[in-house]
C-alpha cells in the first residue's frame, strides 16, 4: 500500500512481530465496553473486525486489478524462457544419449565380451593347472610303484633293495606335499576333488606307507652285529657287517622321514624287547644254573648289538625333514642318538640296558629265593660263580662287535648294579 492511498487499518499493529490476536481482541472489547457492564456488547468489536477484513479484501482486489496485465506478461515471459531452456536441454540430452549408445557399443559390449573371454581363460587355466597336478601325481605314483617293487617286500623272486625304501619314502612325501599344498593358487588346489587322486591317496599311498614302515621296523627289530651270537653260517664277514649297517641306516632314515616319532618308537621297542628277553632268560637260567653261561653269553650278545646300534646312531646324520623343524636343546638335530637318549633319560644305551635289566632282575631273584627248594640253595651255594659270571657278562657285552669300549673301569658301576640285583637278593 502506498502513502497516497488512505486506509482505515493500522497495518503497523498487525505487522508488529509481537502482535497477539488474543490481546488485540481483548483491546477491542475493552474499547467498546465498560468492564463492569453485564452482559458485554460484542457486536461492536466484531463489526470492527469484519470492517478490517473487508478493507483488506478490497485493497487486495484493487491491487490485483491494477497489476493483472504486468503479472500475466511476467508469467508469459518466464514460461517462454523456460521453454527455450527445455529445448536446449533436450538437445543436450539427445547428444548425451547418442554418446552413451556409442560408448555402450564401443566399450561396454566389448568389455562384456572381453570379460567372458577372461572368465573362460581363467577356467581353462584352472583346468590346465589341475591337469598338470594330476599328471604329476600320477607320474610320481608310477615312480612309487616301481620303487616299491625294488623294495622287494613279500617277493620271493626279487632281492630286497633297502636303499629303495628311502627313495620310495621321499617320493611318498613329495606326493603328500603336493596334495597338502591345497591353498588358493597353490599347486595342489582342488586335486583332492579328483576321484583318481583320492583313489591314489587311499590305495597306493596308504599301502606304500604301511609297507615301507613295516619293512623298516622289521630291519631294526632284526638288527644284530654281535660277534658272540651263534650263527649257522659262522661269524659275519666285513662285507656282511657293512651290509647290515647300510640296511639299518636305510631303515632309520625311512622311519625318520615318515615320522621322527616312529623312529623313536621303533628304537625304544628294540631296547624293550632286548631287556624283556634278557630278563626272562636270566631268570630261567638262575633257576637252572647249568644254562647260566650260555644264557649270559646271549645277553652279552644282545648288549653288543645295543653298543653297535648306539655307535651307528651316533654316526648317522639326521636328514632334514620336509615338513618338521626338529631341534634338540635349541640347536638342530645332528644325529639319531640325541633324541633317543633324551627320551630314555640316559647317557648311553648300554647303561640303560644294564640298569633296566637289573631293575627287573631283583624282583625275579627275590621270588626265586622266596620259593626256596633246591634251586634257591644251589644259587646261594654258587653265588661267587654267579657274581663272576655276571661281571664277565657285563664287561663282555659292553664291548662293541670289534672289541672296543670294553674297559672294566668304564662299566664297573653297571657291573656292580647287575651283581647287586642278584647277589643282594640272595642274602647272607
Amino acid at each position: 500500500m502506498t502513502d497516497s492511498e488512505p486506509s482505515y487499518i493500522d497495518y503497523e499493529t498487525f505487522l508488529n512481530p509481537d502482535f497477539s490476536p488474543t490481546s488485540f481482541a481483548n483491546s477491542l472489547v475493552l474499547a467498546t465496553n465498560n468492564p463492569s457492564d453485564s452482559p458485554l456488547d460484542l457486536s461492536t468489536p466484531l463489526s470492527r473486525v469484519l470492517f478490517y477484513v473487508q478493507e483488506v479484501d478490497t485493497h487486495i482486489h484493487t491491487l490485483t486489478t491494477k497489476s493483472a496485465i504486468p503479472l500475466l506478461n511476467y508469467t508469459k515471459d518466464q514460461d517462454d524462457a523456460g521453454q527455450r531452456i527445455v529445448r536446449k536441454v533436450e538437445a543436450q540430452v539427445a547428444n548425451l544419449t547418442d554418446g552413451y549408445k556409442r560408448l555402450e557399443k564401443e566399450v561396454i559390449q566389448r568389455y562384456e565380451a572381453a570379460d567372458e573371454v577372461r572368465v573362460a581363460v581363467e577356467r581353462l587355466w584352472q583346468t590346465v593347472k589341475i591337469g598338470r597336478g594330476v599328471g604329476r601325481c600320477l607320474l610320481l605314483g608310477r615312480q612309487l610303484e616301481a620303487q616299491m617293487v625294488e623294495v622287494g617286500t613279500g617277493s620271493t623272486t626279487k632281492k630286497e633293495d633297502h636303499r629303495a625304501m628311502v627313495r620310495a619314502v621321499n617320493t611318498l612325501l613329495t606326493i603328500r606335499q603336493l596334495l597338502a599344498a591345497s591353498g588358493p593358487d597353490e599347486e595342489g588346489e582342488h586335486l583332492l576333488r579328483i576321484n583318481l587322486i583320492t583313489n591314489l591317496q587311499s590305495g597306493l599311498l596308504a599301502s606304500s606307507d604301511s609297507t615301507v614302515q613295516n619293512c623298516a621296523q622289521q630291519i631294526i627289530r632284526e638288527f644284530s652285529m654281535s660277534s658272540l651270537a651263534p650263527s649257522p653260517s659262522g661269524p659275519a664277514t666285513y662285507a656282511q657287517s657293512e651290509e647290515t649297517k647300510a640296511r639299518t641306516i636305510s631303515a632309520l632314515v625311512t622311519l625318520h622321514l615318515l615320522s621322527p616319532q616312529l623312529l623313536l618308537s621303533a628304537l625304544q621297542s628294540y631296547l624293550r624287547t632286548s631287556v624283556t628277553s634278557s630278563l626272562a632268560s636270566i631268570a630261567r637260567a638262575l633257576a637252572n644254573l647249568p644254562n647260566l653261561d650260555r644264557t649270559l653269553l646271549e645277553v652279552s650278545a644282545r648288549c653288543q648289538n645295543i653298543v653297535a646300534l648306539e655307535a651307528l646312531l651316533e654316526t648317522v646324520k639326521a636328514p632334514s625333514h620336509p615338513s618338521i623343524d626338529i631341534k634338540m636343546g635349541g640347536s638342530e638335530l645332528s644325529n639319531f642318538l640325541q633324541p633317543l637318549l633324551a627320551a630314555l633319560d640316559t647317557s648311553s644305551l648300554p647303561s640303560y640296558f644294564w640298569r633296566s635289566l637289573a631293575e627287573g632282575l631283583a624282583g625275579r631273584v627275590s621270588d626265586l629265593v622266596a620259593r626256596g627248594g633246591v634251586n634257591a640253595r644251589t644259587l646261594r651255594s654258587q653265588r661267587d660263580r654267579v657274581r663272576e659270571s655276571i661281571r664277565d657278562c657285563v664287561f663282555k657285552g659292553s664291548q662293541g662287535p670289534g672289541g672296543t669300549r670294553g674297559r672294566e673301569g668304564v662299566w664297573e658301576r653297571e657291573a656292580a648294579v647287575m651283581v647287586g640285583s642278584v647277589i643282594g637278593a640272595l642274602g647272607r
